[in-house]
């Protein structure tokens, strides 16, 4: 559904977004993330045909971005980070006129108008003006306007930002709704949001793709998905590290301290180990107080691919 292929953007000797590839199927949410500056912004606004590409190419729903931008444009829903309002407008007003520039029928604007404020949570609100709105009401707009020529396409540009908890989930719960049948890009700085509901990312960083996989995949490259945390007591608190790390299971023990006359230990394993350090504590006469997997959060892998990139 799209496909962009060494997609590059110049501005004078600034190279702001230099040869990404990637592509999203079908039906869809893809994650695209990286640190401020990294070029993500200049990416969607290519493919969304806002600014031109410098070099490459970029296919969106069957056609060429940068051969048949309008094309392009009335199959995708683009919400930026600061969504297109006219404050002096309500919110009837403003998304009849967004239906009419997006071709929608005088016979069916009403009704489409009425079904995406349904949508979004903003029935009964048509006469409130724009301008007096709160920044979570007014992302509400922003997706408003974004769908309401029904794109298969949606393009998403920090679409929590300054919603509050509620909100966020809300808007969490909205997205997924809409990519049952629809293709989505979720461009975000809060990866929890991407972890729930991503099952896939692409990392950009210095206007490059540095990692593009699934949300466990990346966990797997930053290393975190073979750690197991293991809290051992016994009389002779120096001997447990060197014991558990003899095990056969065991790749790698780092001791992290001592609580409660409990060992803390970070045990790295290419399989579970838990097994046979049960057993080691039965044998040696241990107490063991915890044993649990680490399960890397989104934000460890992607701290751990950016800064090495770095």
């Amino acid at each position: 559904m799209i496909s962009a292929r060494q997609l590059t953007k110049r501005f004078g000797p600034l190279t702001a977004v230099d040869r990404v590839t990637f592509e999203v199927e079908k039906g869809e949410i893809l994650g695209f993330i990286g640190p401020n500056g990294a070029g993500k912004t200049t990416t969607m606004r290519m493919l969304t045909g806002f600014i031109p590409a410098t070099e490459g190419s970029a296919v969106v729903a069957g056609h060429d971005v940068f051969e048949a931008p309008m094309e392009v444009r009335r199959r995708v829903g683009y919400l930026p980070e600061t969504p297109p309002l006219y404050r002096e407008l309500t919110i009837g007003d403003y998304l009849r006129f967004v239906a009419e520039i997006r071709g929608i029928s005088h016979g069916d604007r009403l009704r489409r108008v009425g079904q995406v404020m349904e949508q979004v949570g903003l029935s009964g609100w048509e006469g409130r003006i724009l301008g007096s709105l709160s920044k979570g009401y007014r992302q509400r707009v922003g997706l408003a306007q974004a769908i309401i020529h029904d794109p298969p396409v949606l393009i998403l540009d920090e679409p929590t930002s300054g919603l509050d908890p509620g909100q966020v989930a809300g808007m969490r719960d909205f997205v997924q709704h809409l990519a049952q049948d629809r293709t989505v890009i979720l461009s975000t700085h809060i990866l929890p949001e991407v972890e729930l509901i991503c099952r896939r990312a692409v990392i950009i960083a210095g206007g490059k793709v540095v990692a593009d996989d699934s949300i466990d995949g990346l966990r797997r490259h930053a290393g975190g998905g073979l750690r197991y945390r293991v809290e051992l007591k016994d009389a002779d608190l120096d001997a447990i590290p060197s014991l558990v790390g003899a095990l056969p299971e065991v790749e790698q023990v780092t001791p992290r301290g001592v609580d409660d006359g409990f060992t803390l230990l970070d045990v790295r394993a290419p399989a579970d180990p838990r097994t046979a350090i049960a057993r080691l504590a039965t044998t040696r006469g241990w107490t063991l107080r915890a044993m649990e997997r680490h399960v890397p959060s989104l934000e460890e892998a992607f701290l751990a691919i950016v800064g090495a990139e770095r």
